[in-house]
C-alpha cells in the first residue's frame, strides 16, 4: 500500500473510541495482533511518562503483545499541546498506513481524536512558558473562570480541573486576541476513517472496579512519586486520581472517600465523553458483551469498508 500517495486508494485509519474503563485497551490489543498493526494511543494523559497506574496506561506484558506507539512521549512537567500533539503522531500514522495500509488509534481523549481523524487544526501558537507560570499561580479555578468570561464555547468544552488544556486556551486567546473556539477548522487528511465506538451498559461497575484497582496497584505511591520529583503544583496532578490521592497524601481525605471520590469524578468525566462522541463522531457502536465478541464485529466492520 506504499503507494497511496500516487493516488491509489485511500488507505483506511481504524477510531476505536469510548468512554473511559469501556474495555478500549484490551480490544485494542485484540485487534492489532489480528490485523498486525501497531496501537496508536490517544488518551492524553498517557503521553506523559511516569504516569502509569494513574491513567491505566497499558502493562508491560500488554506492551509486550503488540507494539505501542504515542506513550511516554515527555516528562509531566513539559506539556503537549494539541498542535505538538499532530507533529508527533502524524508520522506514525502516516508509517503505518505505508506499511499495512490500515491504522489503528485507541483512546478517549475526543479532541485529540477529532484531530487526527478530521484533521482538526489547532491554531499556531506556540507555548508561551511565562504566561503559563502565570497562569498556573493564579490557581485553576480562576483560570477556568477567566476562560469562562473569555471563550464560554471553550470552556464548556474543557473540565474545570483540567488545567493543562485551560492554559492552552488562554494562551492562544492571549496571542492572538481571538477565542480558541473561533480559530480551530478543519482540513480532512487523505484518509478513510472507520470509527468504532465501546459504551459498555455496566459502565458504572466498570468505572467502580477500575478505580478500587488503581489504588491497589500503587496509585497513592505514584502520586508520591510525582509529588516528589515535580513539587505540588504540577497542574497534571489536578486531574482524576492524582488529585484525590495528593489529598488523602496531604491528610486531607481518608482512603476510602478518596477512592469515591475519583470514582465519582471519572463518572463525571465518561458522561463529558459520551456527549463529546455523541456530538463530534459518528461511531459504529460494537455490541458484543466480550473483548472476543467485540473483536468479530469490528473486524467483520473492518472487512466490510475494504471490501
Amino acid at each position: 500500500m506504499a503507494g497511496w500517495r500516487d493516488g491509489a486508494p485511500q488507505p483506511l485509519l481504524i477510531v476505536l473510541l469510548g468512554p473511559t474503563a469501556s474495555g478500549k485497551t484490551d480490544l485494542a490489543i485484540e485487534l492489532a495482533e489480528a490485523l498486525d498493526l501497531a496501537v496508536l494511543n490517544v488518551d492524553s494523559r498517557q503521553l506523559y511518562r511516569r504516569m502509569d497506574v494513574g491513567t491505566a496506561k497499558p502493562t508491560p506484558a500488554q506492551r509486550q503483545r503488540v507494539r505501542h506507539e504515542l506513550l511516554d512521549l515527555r516528562d509531566p512537567d513539559q506539556p503537549i499541546n494539541l498542535q505538538e500533539f499532530r507533529a508527533i503522531a502524524e508520522p506514525l500514522i502516516a508509517r503505518e498506513l505505508d506499511r499495512r495500509g490500515l491504522a489503528l488509534l485507541a483512546g478517549g481523549s475526543g479532541l485529540y481524536l477529532k484531530a487526527l481523524s478530521h484533521g482538526l487544526e489547532p491554531p499556531a501558537v506556540p507555548p508561551q512558558p511565562a504566561l503559563r507560570a502565570q497562569l498556573a499561580a493564579l490557581g485553576q479555578p480562576t483560570c477556568h473562570q477567566l476562560l469562562a468570561a473569555a471563550d464560554p464555547l471553550a470552556a464548556g468544552r474543557i473540565a474545570p480541573a483540567d488545567a493543562v488544556r485551560t492554559q492552552r486556551a488562554l494562551e492562544v486567546l492571549y496571542a492572538t486576541g481571538r477565542p480558541l473556539s473561533a480559530q480551530q477548522g478543519c482540513s480532512p487528511p487523505p484518509w478513510r476513517v472507520l470509527e468504532l465506538g465501546l459504551d459498555p451498559a455496566d459502565l458504572r461497575h466498570r468505572i467502580r472496579r477500575r478505580t478500587r484497582s488503581l489504588y491497589d496497584e500503587g496509585l497513592v505511591e505514584e502520586t508520591a512519586a510525582l509529588i516528589e520529583r515535580y513539587g505540588t503544583d504540577l497542574p497534571l496532578l489536578g486531574t482524576i486520581g492524582y488529585a484525590e490521592a495528593a489529598r488523602l497524601l496531604a491528610g486531607e481525605l481518608e482512603r476510602d472517600a478518596a477512592v469515591s471520590l475519583s470514582e465519582q469524578r471519572t463518572r463525571q468525566f465518561a458522561k463529558r465523553q459520551r456527549t463529546w462522541f455523541r456530538r463530534q463522531h459518528r461511531p459504529e457502536w460494537l455490541s458484543g458483551d466480550t473483548t472476543t465478541r467485540q473483536r468479530d464485529q469490528a473486524l467483520q466492520a473492518v472487512q466490510r469498508v475494504l471490501g
